[in-house]
């Protein structure tokens, strides 16, 4: 591993993986939104191999989040304020969308011309995703759970990056198993499993 990956490495989990103990979930999770903005600004400007590894660590960091928010923060929403299951089947379609789309960018080489212009979709949708929860779901989930309820949901998805693999696994030789990281669906069984053992008080 060179010293630009190792850095690299560090500087991810120092932002994403290793907050306060005295963190919400609500604050975890836009922060984790600030972190997928920063990746998807590195895959838009970097190339050839920094290319790929970049994409890489934003499928990790997608599939952590998304699935962590079904499993934590979207069951809790529905039945913490007046509205809240419009609200989450709202943020579900969005998640639909962008799922789709990324999808379509597994199937492709970073260097395929179809990449940045799905690539860029994606973000938008994302974006837009992220925006939409901060305002609809997140802020009235903090405003009607308690803090100690909070801060066992961020416990659960801090849980949920540390089981959930980081780098491709050996003899994944081709370029869609190594950007998919297993793939995707390998992930989010990985994060659910980890998310129901914390939240059982068995993580």
């Amino acid at each position: 591993m060179t010293a630009r990956a190792k850095d690299t490495t560090a500087d991810e989990h120092a932002q994403v993986g290793d907050p306060g103990d005295g963190e919400d979930v609500v604050a975890l999770l836009m922060r984790q939104h600030g972190r997928i903005h920063t990746l998807f600004d590195e895959v838009r400007t970097a190339e050839g191999e920094e290319r790929t590894d970049a994409f890489r660590r934003l499928v990790h960091l997608l599939a952590v989040h998304e699935t962590a928010e079904e499993e934590i923060v979207h069951p809790a929403a529905r039945s913490a304020f007046d509205g809240g299951t419009d609200v989450v089947e709202e943020r579900l379609a969005e998640e639909k969308a962008a799922k789709e789309k990324l999808s379509a960018l597994e199937d492709m080489e970073t260097s395929d011309p179809r990449f940045m212009p799905t690539l860029l979709s994606l973000r938008d949708a994302v974006l837009v995703h992220a925006r939409s929860e901060e305002r609809y779901e997140f802020a009235l989930l903090r405003r009607t759970t308690s803090p100690a309820r909070l801060a066992l949901m961020a416990k659960a998805v801090r849980a949920a990056e540390a089981t959930a693999p980081t780098h491709p696994h050996p003899g994944a030789e081709s370029a869609t198993a190594n950007l998919a990281l297993g793939p995707v669906a390998a992930i989010a069984d990985r994060v659910r499993d980890a998310i129901r053992r914390s939240m059982d008080g068995r993580g």
